[in-house]
């Protein structure tokens, strides 16, 4: 694969779209999936919990989350309107039941009310906020007080091995993370690190783990 295809993907991972997008979500499932249940396993879903879930791709690990206890509404929001297309079809029974919701929107300005939402989720996005500030910032907003907010990335020493993620990536360590969570208002943090098996791409063995970062907003 060329430099220019490595440019491609890289656009294609930040922002899926078209049919080549619809094809870089089904490859994400099956990538992402142990990141995913990570994160979800994190969220510690309770019984009336509303989740907002960032960048959730095709939806398909919506079901995970609903799954998780009685009562629980979920919105997910996505820049990508063939994602929002794609999530709705994979969620239509829950759509009909009143249970989810997808939203066209950027992290930076949410269509979702104020102190309305109990936990965020967001995986594999933080390497593409361009205002950090703004972004965490509306996220505190919409959160209830004692909110919980639980971040999946690939550390830096993973991404920095593949080749696409020159272009548009940027890269964190658990340091990083906790203390961008620190500095704007997410006072209460954790990191855990989780090792996953190895990942072939190009013919070649990647060394993959996953780094769930959680923040939690004091009361107010």
């Amino acid at each position: 694969m060329d430099e220019s295809k490595f440019k491609a993907l890289a656009a294609q991972l930040r922002k899926p779209e078209g049919e080549h997008g619809i094809e870089v979500g089904e490859i994400m499932n099956k990538g992402n999936k142990d990141i995913n249940l990570f994160s979800i396993e994190a969220l510690d879903v309770q019984k009336g919990d509303t989740i907002l879930e960032i960048g959730m791709g095709n939806g398909f690990f919506v079901k995970n989350i609903i799954e998780k206890a009685e009562s629980v509404k979920y919105i997910g929001c996505d820049f990508s309107e063939d994602m929002i297309c794609q999530s709705s079809d994979n969620n239509t029974k829950f759509i009909e039941n009143d249970i989810a919701d997808f939203r066209l929107s950027t992290a930076e300005s949410l269509p979702v009310d104020s102190n309305s939402i109990d936990k965020i989720m967001t995986v594999n996005t933080i390497y593409f906020w361009e205002d950090k500030t703004q972004i965490l910032a509306e996220f505190k907003r919409v959160l209830k007080p004692n909110g919980k907010l639980v971040i999946g990335l690939r550390p830096k020493h993973d991404l920095e091995t593949y080749p696409m993620t020159k272009y548009g990536f940027n890269m964190f360590t658990k340091e990083d993370v906790t203390t961008l969570l620190q500095e704007n208002g997410f006072n209460k943090t954790e990191a855990i690190n989780k090792k996953e098996e190895d990942k072939e791409f190009l013919g070649k063995m990647m060394k993959v783990s996953s780094l769930i970062v959680i923040g939690k907003t004091t009361s107010r």
